[in-house]
């Protein structure tokens, strides 16, 4: 028989036979669906968190000097944590010395932060992020001005009152109005609005645009932190070599600022983008390891139904297979009619499950902030994983099916 023709035959089978071919192929259309929804959303997080959770959060080629990491990671012990408290905090004087420390090229910040209210008027925006930093914040973290502009060196050493404002929080407070040159209040303390940060959109369903930059030595300062202490200073170079040199030097400064020994452990922490991404590579490692396992149950499941199906098709149509021997079909033609059909089977869920699982990984970036990219490799490999499950289940009832003495057969009912 004709290869075209024993898919042909296939077919009809699942046309006429609908409610045994479709628990045929749920085993298989199970695994691959969740072979393709699973891969997909483990490759959107890859793609999200290296293109912009990890930027977003720390930037890229910046690290920044802390009293101790801003993102932890894995699981800190309460003994961890008080030892992370007991440690100094990151002065001014610190930076100074950094700064002035420093012999790569670098944009350097101060930053501090605290949540607070924003006023204007009688509209009151609560839980703000309030930034005191310096100008270089804005290059640091890219972003860009989309009305009015930042604040400059001069603005940072007068200590001036003026604001910057994130996209979300002008739209709250002013609905519409020009926020340019209005004065917002924070801690009843007021600030003339000098600029809007251009919209950041969400992270993970989090806004990125509810928050406040004033000059780090304007009068909020003391809302922010104690005299003295800043929270981070923000260090970008511009390749990732010069991040590592300026961080070896800044780990040098600080420790001898520190007065700690060789052997003695840094009582600060520099913390970069590359240790997020660290730590989600064990994840997906993880998850990619774990995935095979899980697609494995559901497709031999499917393989041992579509194996007894077979077999009930092999029983079924005894008097068929004779009928065709005593006409001069060989063991080879009807071997390659029911293996064909046990593959078209397979095949067919694999396509479904193919594209229930770019549906479902569709519908999830959609209704939820994970993201979900479909990877190429994984449609070819569910399609593949559906034909090799339909093979190999098919091999016995084709092989059972060709070996029937044709007289016995004809003689079945």
């Amino acid at each position: 028989m004709p290869f075209y023709d024993a898919i042909r035959l296939a077919l009809q089978t699942l046309r006429t036979q609908k409610l045994k071919s479709a628990f045929s192929v749920i085993g298989v259309f199970i695994g691959v669906m969740f072979l393709i929804a699973v891969v997909s959303i483990v490759q959107g997080m890859n793609r999200y968190v290296t293109d912009t959770f990890a930027s977003t959060l720390l930037g890229v080629n910046t690290f920044r000097l802390r009293q101790f990491p801003d993102v932890q990671l894995g699981n800190v012990t309460d003994s961890v944590w008080r030892s992370w408290s007991r440690r100094p905090r990151v002065t001014t004087a610190d930076a100074k010395a950094v700064i002035a420390g420093l012999s790569v090229p670098a944009t350097v910040a101060v930053e501090s932060a605290t949540r607070t209210g924003v006023m204007f008027g009688g509209q009151v925006a609560k839980d703000i992020t309030l930034i005191a930093t310096s100008e270089h914040y804005f290059d640091i973290r890219s972003f860009a001005i989309a009305r009015g502009r930042a604040f400059t060196d001069r603005e940072v050493d007068a200590g001036a009152s003026v604001i910057v404002l994130g996209w979300e929080l002008a739209d709250k407070l002013f609905a519409g109005r020009e926020p340019l040159g209005q004065d917002v209040r924070i801690a009843r303390l007021p600030y003339r609005v000098i600029g809007v940060v251009e919209r950041q959109g969400n992270l993970l369903g989090l806004s990125l645009d509810k928050f406040a930059i004033v000059p780090a030595s304007a009068p909020a300062k003391r809302i922010v932190n104690p005299p003295g202490e800043i929270d981070a200073l923000a260090v970008k170079a511009a390749t990732p070599d010069d991040m590592r040199e300026a961080m070896a030097q800044t780990e040098a400064i600080m420790r001898s600022r520190r007065h700690l020994h060789p052997r003695e452990e840094n009582d600060f922490a520099l913390e970069t983008a590359d240790e997020v991404l660290d730590f989600w590579s064990k994840i997906s490692r993880v998850l990619f390891l774990a995935l095979p396992g899980l697609v494995a149950v559901s497709l031999v499941v499917g393989g041992i139904v579509i194996m007894n199906i077979m077999l009930m098709a092999v029983a079924e149509r005894t008097r068929e297979i004779g009928i065709r021997k005593s006409l001069g079909a060989r063991r080879r033609d009807i071997l390659r009619q029911f293996l064909v059909e046990a593959t078209t089977l397979a095949t067919v869920g694999a396509a479904i499950g193919v594209a229930a699982g770019i549906g479902l990984a569709g519908l999830v970036a959609a209704l939820t902030p994970l993201p979900a990219s479909v990877a190429p490799w994984s449609i070819g490999t569910g399609v593949a994983l559906g034909t090799g499950v339909g093979i190999l289940a098919g091999v016995y009832p084709a092989s059972r099916a060709a070996r029937l003495d044709p007289i016995a057969a004809l003689r079945q009912e």
